[in-house]
Formats: structure tokens, C-alpha cells, sequence
């Protein structure tokens, strides 16, 4: 009897360290926007941002690489497919969106991604969607009409949601493609190998696509405005770097493996939340009340449609320590 007490208190304490570190993850990545937006305002494109984000997060991944070097043999498909979706795709769009839009919205609007997974399964893989799932789809789509105000003609710059839209299809795209990669059981790859590749990979094509050569350097050695008061801007970059991509996808994956992908899930919708906060504190950024109401159905949908989506095999998995898990929860997120 002792020793169960003892392995009882043992994997209480685990949760409580996973919830902490899936807390904290959210709160990372969330920041992303905040601080990003004032170096574009400042006068950096979005794509040289993301480009420096994603450079510089993959330097310092690299002796992860290095020690994962196996996985380019055994999963090359899987780390393009991640370099292209969860760290190219969504943070291109994404930072794109925010210079046009709120933060906030353009978040929300990427939280449509679990929807769409759902889409996919139904009409392309012509899977049966249980029911929870399409109450899910309804909510988020529904939450959406409200974060953008449609019955005023779409206040917000079409473009910008247009944008956040395609943040939200690379969401969902690489969900659909982790989903498939993370079959393999005990021979899962490592999710921290994943995570360095998919960002040597995602600098390697946004160095084609953002062609950084050109950038205004000199914003780097200045300052930006964050609601009027002046910030370094390499302060920001740091930020944005270390804090809202390193520490963010590390925590994301040691969370994952001491909480199921379900309560890491629901743990990450704050995400969405705190940016919204966020970008109202930092940057000023106000939301109307039916904006705010439409936000948290927004997120409640992703909830019910990323719980509900068929084919997850994530609770034997985390029963079992499987890295498998990892992949599919903790590197969907690519803010």
C-alpha cells in the first residue's frame, strides 16, 4: 500500500509539473504576435521577421540535430512535411495576417484549423465524423462570424483574414500529416529531432521565399513601438526567438508526455487567450464584447473538434510513454 500511495503521489506530481509546462508553453507561443508586430511596424517585412524567427531558433536546435541526424533517413518525409506546414506555412501566413489584423483575431481565426482536419477527414478521406466533431466544426465556424463582426460587411481587412485563414489550412495540413507519421509505436521519432529538423527545413525555404539579403538590417539596431513606448528592438527579436519558438515547442513536447493529448489540448486553446490579452495590454489592441464572446466559442469548437477527431490513438500512447504522442500534439502549434 505504501509504495501505490507513492506512485500515485509521483504521477499527481508529474500532472502538476505537465500542467505548469503546458501553461507556460501556451504563454510562449502566444507571445509570438505581441512581439512580433512592433518590428513590422517598425519597418521589417513579415517574412524577413519569420525568417529571423525561425533561423534563429533553428541555431539554437541545432545540436539536437545533430543528434537526431538519423531521422533524415527514417522520416525524411515527415520533417519536410513540418518544415513546410508547422514552421514555413503557418508562421508566414500568420505573421502576415497580423500586420493587416488584431493578433487576437488572427489567432482565433487559426484556431479554425482543427475544423478543417474534420473537413479533410470527411470529404476527402470520406471517414465518418461522430457527431461531437460536427457540433465542434459549428461552434468554431459560428465563433468565427462573431470575432469578425459579418453582419457589418467584415470590418476587419479581408486580405489579413484571408491570410489567417491560410495559417489556419497549414495548421490543419500538418495535423493530417503528424497523424499519419506518428504510427510507428516505440520506432516514433523523437519529437525534439522533429522539432530541430522541421525548423532547418522551414529556414532553408523561407530563406528562398523571404530572400533576407534585402531586409532593412538597420531596424534590428533601433527601437519599436509597443502602444507608444519604445522597446529595442533586438529585445524583441530575442523574445520572439528564444522564448515564443525555442522554449515554447520544448515545453510543448515535455508537457505532452506527462499529460494526455487531451488535457494538453485544452491547456493550449489558452493560447489564443493570452494573445488576446496580450496584444490588448501591450499593444492596445481592443476587442468588442460580441468579439470576445465569438473567441471563446471559437476555442471551444477547436476544443470539441480536436478531441473528437477520428484516428487518435493518443491515449495508448501516453499510457505507455510513447514518443509517438509527442508528434502529433506538442508540433502542431507553429505560431
Amino acid at each position: 500500500m505504501p509504495v501505490h500511495t507513492s506512485q500515485r503521489s509521483h504521477g499527481q506530481r508529474g500532472r502538476g509539473v505537465g500542467l505548469v509546462l503546458a501553461l507556460g508553453s501556451a504563454v510562449a507561443f502566444g507571445g509570438s504576435g505581441t512581439a512580433a508586430k512592433p518590428l513590422i511596424e517598425a519597418g521589417l517585412e513579415p517574412l524577413h521577421v519569420v525568417w529571423l524567427r525561425v533561423v534563429g531558433a533553428a541555431l539554437v536546435m541545432l545540436p539536437l540535430a545533430v543528434r537526431h541526424r538519423d531521422l533524415v533517413r527514417r522520416r525524411p518525409a515527415l520533417l519536410v512535411g513540418f518544415g513546410l506546414f508547422a514552421v514555413a506555412g503557418v508562421q508566414a501566413f500568420y505573421f502576415a495576417s497580423i500586420s493587416r489584423i488584431p493578433v487576437g483575431v488572427a489567432l482565433l481565426v487559426e484556431y479554425l484549423g482543427p475544423a478543417l482536419v474534420l473537413g479533410w477527414v470527411r470529404c476527402v478521406q470520406r471517414r465518418p465524423v461522430t457527431r461531437a466533431a460536427a457540433v465542434g466544426v459549428v461552434l468554431a465556424v459560428g465563433g468565427l462570424a462573431c470575432v469578425v463582426e459579418i453582419w457589418s460587411g467584415l470590418s476587419f481587412d479581408p486580405l489579413g483574414l484571408l491570410l489567417a485563414l491560410g495559417a489556419a489550412c497549414c495548421q490543419a495540413g500538418y495535423f493530417v500529416l503528424a497523424d499519419q507519421g506518428s504510427e510507428a509505436g516505440a520506432e516514433a521519432p523523437d519529437p525534439l529531432g522533429v522539432i530541430a529538423y522541421g525548423l532547418l527545413v522551414g529556414a532553408a525555404v523561407l530563406t528562398v521565399v523571404a530572400r533576407p539579403w534585402g531586409m532593412e538590417w538597420e531596424v534590428l539596431g533601433g527601437t519599436a513601438l509597443m502602444d507608444g513606448t519604445a522597446v529595442p528592438a533586438w529585445v524583441l527579436l530575442g523574445w520572439v526567438v528564444l522564448v515564443a519558438t525555442v522554449l515554447a515547442y520544448v515545453t510543448g513536447v515535455v508537457a505532452v508526455r506527462r499529460l494526455s493529448p487531451q488535457v494538453a489540448g485544452v491547456v493550449g486553446c489558452l493560447e489564443a487567450v493570452v494573445a488576446t490579452v496580450l496584444a490588448w495590454v501591450l499593444l492596445g489592441e481592443h476587442l468588442g464584447a460580441a468579439q470576445i464572446v465569438g473567441g471563446l466559442v471559437v476555442l471551444a469548437g477547436a476544443y470539441v473538434a480536436q478531441r473528437s477527431a477520428p484516428g487518435r490513438r493518443a491515449p495508448r500512447k501516453v499510457a505507455s510513454g510513447g514518443e509517438g504522442a509527442g508528434v502529433g500534439m506538442s508540433v502542431g502549434r507553429g505560431r
